[in-house]
């Protein structure tokens, strides 16, 4: 059968999209990327927040619509984990729903047809190993995921109850898959979990994330590994002298630190205090000169005062970060935040989410113009006219982060690296010449 398969959320779902691909092709099923040619249709949905969960109820509506006879609509990821019921009541056009936790249910679901099937099973002790799934061809940059489920309980936060408690990957099933997506053109590897920092604390061996990376960085055909939501907290010494000692680890960070107001980190129930983030941040630009620090903020937390935002404007403006992303609080049910008093207005959040997004626009020209004149190596991504390209250095994640625009008197292809020297600065990108190419 040909399979449709279109996924929406984070890095994670994108792995476990890979993951379903590779078991569906080794039941002899094709993949599609036309729906209208399709005989199964496939929505690897989110449900982490209210916008999140608005665009996979769009895409389930529109690939519902268009179903043709004899077509079936399958329904995975945290939307279906977390509203099953709901869903099954209110979309009688969906033929399965699957939960994070029964991929491997998913060929039988495809293969069975007949009746409808609503499958959302409780999050296994122990990580299931799916395999090593499948990678497009012309694919890049690939994440790769080394655990499942999360043991922090952050007060907005549903991903617990959503994908359980955390299991670490096998050390021997991630470098497996690394090897795969090498050898079949990834020079990019994004690692991520709900809680990186936190791999290998629910094993028994002493790995570490740490003894992860140092294996990884083995690979061969990998270039870059960049480092995904890691907790404050959890970075350790060990950490930083590998990414000092590894050419392969892109001198980045993501951090998610949420807030700058103790008062606010206390309720969300985080373990940093802004103390320790300026600790920690400025130890690792002490170490690793050059790195990039990303950030993730939370505005309009219930209870957050002007008071408290004032504190983490100045908070934000402080640690000046290279990258910095904000969310307007998504009220979860379930969560304990969501019980909060004192629920901040939808029009304050906006405001205050524009006002510290206009902060980080200045924070960021100031700091992409100080590389003015430097030589990067960047990412070829795309090939637009002219002898003019589309890249990223090792400061900029995909899809979220910076840009560089630059131009090369010699051919480049997508997927190589070039040396670029940099000419002028923007808000979020950068522009500059190609001065040699690998």
């Amino acid at each position: 059968m040909k399979i449709y398969i279109k996924t929406l959320g984070c890095d994670k779902n994108t792995c476990d999209s890979r993951a379903a691909a590779g078991l569906l092709l080794a039941e002899g099923h094709e993949l599609c990327e036309d729906p209208s040619k399709s005989d199964v249709l496939i929505v690897n949905t989110c449900g982490f927040i209210k916008d999140a969960k608005q665009q996979s109820i769009d895409a389930i509506i529109s690939l519902g619509a268009a179903k043709k006879k004899g077509q079936r609509l399958i329904v995975t990821g945290c939307l279906s984990q977390r509203y099953a019921r709901e869903l099954a009541d209110a979309m009688p056009e969906i033929d399965a729903m699957l939960g994070v936790n029964d991929y491997g249910s998913l060929a039988g679901i495809v293969a069975k047809g007949g009746e409808r099937a609503v499958l959302c099973g409780k999050a296994p002790s122990r990580y299931c190993e799916l395999g090593t799934g499948y990678i497009g061809e012309g694919t890049v940059t690939a994440p790769l995921k080394i655990a499942e489920g999360c043991r922090n309980v952050c007060s907005f936060c549903a991903i617990p109850f959503i994908r359980g408690g955390y299991r670490s990957r096998s050390v021997d099933a991630i470098l497996s898959e690394a090897r795969m997506l090498a050898a079949n053109g990834v020079k990019e590897l994004l690692i991520v979990a709900q809680d990186t920092t936190a791999y290998g604390s629910d094993l028994a061996d002493g790995t570490t994330l740490a003894s992860l990376l140092r294996q990884l960085c083995r690979v061969d055909g990998i270039k870059w590994i960049r480092l995904m939501y890691c907790y404050e907290e959890e970075i350790t010494q060990e950490l930083i002298d590998v990414i000092k000692s590894e050419p392969k680890i892109c001198r980045y960070l993501d951090i998610p630190v949420q807030h700058g107001s103790e008062k606010i980190l206390k309720s969300m129930n985080r373990r940093s205090t802004p103390d320790s983030i300026r600790l920690t941040i400025n130890n690792l630009r002490e170490q690793i000169p050059g790195i990039a620090i990303r950030t993730s903020i939370i505005v309009g937390y219930p209870g957050e005062t002007k008071a408290d935002f004032k504190e983490l404007l100045e908070f934000v403006s402080e640690m000046s970060f290279d990258r910095l992303g904000a969310f307007t609080y998504s009220k979860e049910e379930g969560t304990k935040a969501a019980r909060l008093p004192h629920q901040v207005k939808e029009d304050a959040k906006e405001r205050r989410w524009e006002k510290l997004m206009e902060l980080q626009r200045r924070i960021s020209l100031v700091r992409n113009a100080s590389h003015i004149g430097k030589v990067f190596e960047v990412l070829v991504e795309e090939k637009l006219e002219d002898g003019t390209y589309t890249g990223r250095t090792e400061m900029d994640a995909p899809d979220i982060d910076n840009g560089v625009l630059f131009t090369s008197d010699k051919e480049l292809s997508p997927g190589g690296f070039a040396k670029v020297r940099i000419e002028d600065a923007f808000d979020y990108d950068l522009s500059g010449r190609a001065v040699q190419e690998n």
